[in-house]
């Protein structure tokens, strides 16, 4: 048949079919190429660009000191784990601080160290740029998860109102272990299964939770609403215990005593020791106490700063979805309160939360949102380039102008060449000298024994300074070369000074508001010749 198609000039019907051929449709329907998408992608791209920029410019305008937890703690036990001399406070020989947040610390310094690159201004403010990335990384996965919850006006005034924080930029920054607990709390939020979020991951938020309470054990008390609500709404709770919780929970205590047993020498359980000193012990009183309102007259207000008349605002406008977190800082206030140690830093981990409603807040206002938001940076950036670069900045610069006497540093002596006359660790030590150089500070370790009549160190000199610096250098060959004390102590001590040729050569500044044994600035005495 086909070749008679062909003698008679026929084509068959699959020759006759030419292939169609679509045109390309111009209209947005058929296209590919949303352009959304891209102005999402490149938002998404500043946003970061801007909050990374942010807060490395944040690191670098926070030149003054908190609490001296923020080196003894971090900072000066890393020093120790990598370089062969450094100084460990009691809570690290008793046992009940974990070296896994230090240990993040002394890689980054042994790695400088291999490379030569060990110098004073590294160890200094390398650990410091790592706390600022990780800060930017947990401002930003708080803005996204704001995006999926509400509308993208709060989702944007959430951001502004946690990228104006003075507390946050105050703290973010620092090498606390609050701080850390605080951006990994904010980082374990984002997954959590809150409703309507569409970035739910039980694995990623209980090992982020986990990763809080192993860097401080306190961060628990966060957690322990947030866990209990997510436990009462799951459907499969013991798939969600067995599959997820105790995996989590056993990889990290297994691996944390690990860690601690290895560097203790010894198999040993941190958490129960910290939870054994500070409820059987009742350590943390030691180190001063505070009425049980103190938080709710004192120290949320001034963490919160110009945020609070925005945050109570905001909380009059919460959806039924946004109890849990109202709840959860309400919670943490109180569970605080009932603890005679208080401190500002302690109740850090719920400001980010108290964001969302700040958010809320300023995208309610309409007449007033520009005056509102203008007044809040302004009061916000005042109160934080003086407290970052003005308010307790002395206890810094004073080990600046101590490090060049590296360059005198006597090997294998034993006699002191710096001597600190101050409130126990008030300034940093060999992290930021980073020299073998013999120096001493007063001690204030608290009592395990139960001594009704025990005084440390500091407490016995602050006593009597003449008869306790009598007592302590009796020769004049023992005495060291250099001391340091606040400007409040001078005329106590002058006598002292005097007698055995000490001069001063230099007055540093402190703080505008001196507080007891806190002077407004430091002096350094040096001995002639």
């Amino acid at each position: 048949m086909e070749a008679i198609r062909r003698r008679i000039g026929l084509r068959s019907k699959s020759t006759l079919i030419e292939p169609v051929r679509l045109r390309k449709r111009k209209s947005k329907l058929y296209n590919n190429d949303d352009p959304a998408q891209h102005r999402n992608g490149a938002f998404g791209l500043s946003v970061t660009a801007f909050t990374v920029a942010l807060r490395l410019i944040n690191c670098f305008l926070v030149q003054t000191s908190f609490v001296p937890d923020e080196y003894w703690q971090s900072l000066e036990v890393s020093h120790r784990m990598v370089f062969s001399y450094g100084y460990v406070t009691w809570e690290w020989t008793e046992g009940i601080r974990g070296y896994s947040y230090p240990l993040v610390f002394a890689v980054v310094y042994k790695l400088l160290h291999m490379l030569s690159y060990d110098t004073v201004l590294l160890l200094v403010w390398l650990p410091r740029v790592l706390q600022a990335l990780l800060a930017a990384l947990a401002d930003i996965k708080l803005f996204l998860l704001i995006q999926t919850l509400e509308r993208p006006d709060v989702a944007r005034w959430t951001y502004f109102s946690q990228l104006c924080s003075w507390f946050t930029w105050y703290c973010c920054t620092r090498t606390l272990t609050n701080t850390t607990e605080t951006m990994l709390t904010t980082l374990a939020l984002c997954y959590y299964p809150l409703p309507g979020s569409k970035t739910q991951s039980r694995s990623k938020y209980l090992a982020l939770v986990a990763l809080a309470i192993v860097v401080r054990p306190t961060a628990l008390i966060v957690w322990l609403p947030l866990l209990a609500v997510h436990i009462w709404q799951e459907d499969k709770k013991l798939k969600l215990i067995i599959y997820h919780g105790l995996p989590v929970g056993a990889i990290t205590l297994g691996i944390t005593t690990a860690i601690d047993s290895l560097i203790h020498g010894k198999w040993i359980l941190v958490h129960f020791n910290f939870f054994k000193f500070n409820v059987f012990h009742n350590v943390a009183e030691f180190y001063g106490s505070h009425p049980w309102h103190w938080y709710f007259t004192q120290g949320f207000v001034v963490v919160l700063g110009p945020h609070l008349p925005f945050f109570l605002h905001g909380c009059t406008l919460a959806s039924k979805r946004d109890r849990i977190l109202i709840l959860t800082i309400f919670w943490t206030i109180v569970i605080y309160s009932l603890l005679g140690h208080k401190e500002f830093r302690f109740i850090y981990p719920v400001l980010p939360m108290c964001m969302l409603f700040c958010g809320k807040s300023l995208a309610s206002l309409k007449v007033w949102r520009k005056p509102a938001a203008y007044t809040l940076l302004t009061a916000n950036l005042i109160t934080a380039l003086y407290t970052g670069l003005v308010h307790q900045r002395g206890t810094l610069d004073v080990m600046g102008h101590l490090q060049p006497l590296c360059d005198h540093v006597t090997p294998n002596s034993s006699q002191t060449q710096v001597l600190f006359l101050m409130p126990c660790h008030s300034t940093p030590f060999f992290s930021h000298i980073h020299c073998p150089l013999k120096m001493r500070f007063l001690e204030c370790p608290p009592d395990l024994t139960g001594d009704m009549n025990y005084v440390d160190e500091a407490d016995a000199f602050y006593t009597d300074p003449g008869r306790w610096l009598a007592r302590t250098y009796p020769y004049k060959e023992s005495l060291p070369s250099h001391i340091v004390f606040f400007d409040v102590l001078e005329q106590d001590i002058s006598a002292f000074l005097n007698a055995n040729d000490f001069v001063k050569t230099t007055d540093i500044f402190h703080t505008h508001i001196p507080d007891g044994r806190v002077g407004r600035s430091i002096l350094i005495y040096e001995q002639k010749g």
